[in-house]
Order: C-alpha cells, then sequence, then structure tokens
C-alpha cells in the first residue's frame, strides 16, 4: 500500500517562501506521477504540479509557473514543492498524490493521497 506523508505547510507573508515535502513509501514509484494539489474552503481541488518519477517531467498551473518548482528525490523516495512569491491566494491545504500511468491535471486521475498540510500566506 503507497504511503504519502506531507510536511513543511505552516504561515508566511506575502512574498515569502515555503519548501513542502512528501515523504512516499509502500512500492517502486518508477512509473509513477507525483503530482501537488491544493483547497481552499469552499472550491474545488486544484491541480499545482506534477511530475514524472522516472524522467522528472514537470508540468504547472498557470497561476504558479515561475514561482513554485516541484521535484523528486529518487533515492530518498521524496517530492518536493518549492514556493516561492508566494500571495495571499495561495492559502490552502496543500495534497502530495501519487498514481501509476497517469500524468494528467484532474485530482480523480490520482490514486493515493496524503493527509494534507496547510499553507496560509497572510499579513
Amino acid at each position: 500500500q503507497v504511503q504519502l506523508v506531507e510536511s513543511g505547510g505552516g504561515m508566511v507573508q506575502p512574498g515569502g517562501s515555503l519548501r513542502l515535502s512528501c515523504a512516499a513509501s509502500g512500492r517502486t514509484f518508477s512509473a509513477y506521477t507525483m503530482g501537488w494539489f491544493r483547497q481552499a474552503p469552499g472550491k474545488e481541488r486544484e491541480f499545482v504540479a506534477s511530475i514524472t518519477w522516472s524522467g522528472g517531467s514537470t508540468t504547472y498551473t498557470d497561476s504558479v509557473k515561475g514561482r513554485f518548482t516541484i521535484s523528486r528525490d529518487k533515492a530518498k523516495n521524496m517530492g518536493y514543492l518549492q514556493m516561492n512569491s508566494l500571495k495571499p491566494e495561495d492559502t490552502a491545504v496543500y495534497y502530495c498524490a501519487a498514481t501509476p500511468g497517469y500524468s494528467g491535471t484532474s485530482y480523480r486521475g490520482y490514486a493515493y493521497w496524503g493527509q494534507g498540510t496547510q499553507v496560509t500566506v497572510s499579513s
């Protein structure tokens, strides 16, 4: 069974930075895609970024391009989301997700989820 555990959330002022981490365990992830999603109160869960575990191909939603960077460390089975120039509208619970055989942006395509970590951007 795949397990994903996020860490690194918190409160930061606008313009600040945070790095989220996702510890993955339970199997070999070579054919997997790891994604980050977020959900603000009263809103649908939305795609933020994804990376293919094997080749490292990345995809970002337009609103975070140039500010967020997704990466993974295959040796440590860790995924990361570096978030810079944070804005109040980035405030949400951020989820790490993983799935085999899918590299799209719909949350419905992801089979495994972490518990989420809160990110709050406020002055």
